[in-house]
């Protein structure tokens, strides 16, 4: 907004430099640790940059030089896909469900969120400790799983409710005017409908299995999640290679979002070319 004059009030100029800032704290750490990750290969953890090379990339391969870091990272993002699975398949039912009253609703919905307020190293606590009263070996496709489902179910149910809650049920009665039985309905319109704050979901439940670490910590048995590793390179580990996992794993996340938004924009793309189509 311009004042009379064409100039812009001093308001601007604030809110502008203090964006700036948030922007300069936000990614101005990551930005270093992008460029320090190409350090020669005797370069240090600070800078100056002692050459440039891809030394570190190539060292998180090495097993026996910085840790299980490609295991880890398999491991870690084969178990954020089947928790996204999970969250998504569970949260849609769930919303579904909640949609009519039923006995005892609240009290499941508050059961359900309840973890979000609990702290996680508590429940992978409970959940390692339960898993070994039972006799069962704790792993991270097992216990591990089951502790981060406490934290990604509750995101996931939260945002089908937000997603629910500005959905037009007129559709759906003129499905059933037009003939179509309930799994018609939800096959043909409901679920189209609700496809991109399905994929919300799933990105959700993705993100926050790939960097989950403390509901992991206890119950992931031997083998080590990414962020664990990581964990564990903090402490043994003084070279470059950390910046060079930082890097990487940044790099995935990005895809990762990309790729949830390009699904989402291609969605409402091919809507709107069938809404034009039946205009």
């Amino acid at each position: 907004m311009r004042s009379a004059d064409g100039s812009r009030p001093w308001t601007f100029y604030f809110f502008a430099g203090l964006f700036t800032l948030f922007v300069l704290f936000l990614y101005g750490p990551m930005t270093v640790i992008y460029i320090l990750s190409f350090q020669g290969p005797q370069g240090g953890m600070t800078f100056p940059m002692n050459g440039f090379s891809f030394e570190w990339f190539d060292s998180l391969f090495e097993q026996k030089r910085v840790g299980d870091i490609a295991g880890s990272f398999v491991r870690s993002i084969e178990l954020a896909v089947v928790v996204a699975v999970i969250t998504v398949v569970l949260s849609v039912l769930a919303g579904l469900a909640f949609r009519r009253r039923f006995r005892g609703s609240a009290f499941a919905f508050y059961l359900a969120i309840a973890s979000l307020i609990m702290p996680g190293l508590f429940v992978g606590l409970g959940i390692a400790l339960t898993f070994q009263m039972i006799g069962w070996e704790t792993s991270w496709y097992s216990s591990g799983l089951g502790a981060q489902l406490t934290w990604t179910l509750p995101f996931g149910l939260l945002i089908m409710f937000a997603v629910l809650g500005r959905f037009d049920r007129s559709y759906e009665e003129a499905a059933t005017d037009l003939g179509a039985t309930s799994w018609q309905r939800v096959r043909e319109v409901t679920l189209p409908i609700l496809l991109p704050g399905i994929i919300g979901v799933a990105l959700f439940g993705f993100t926050l299995s790939y960097d989950e670490l403390a509901r992991t910590a206890l119950a992931a048995g031997a083998k080590n999640t990414l962020p664990l590793e990581i964990v564990a390179m903090t402490t043994t580990i003084t070279s470059p290679a950390l910046y060079a996992v930082g890097a990487v794993t940044t790099a995935v996340s990005f895809v990762v979002i990309i790729t949830a938004l390009g699904s989402i924009a291609l969605v409402q793309r091919r809507r709107a070319q069938k809404i034009g189509g039946v205009e």
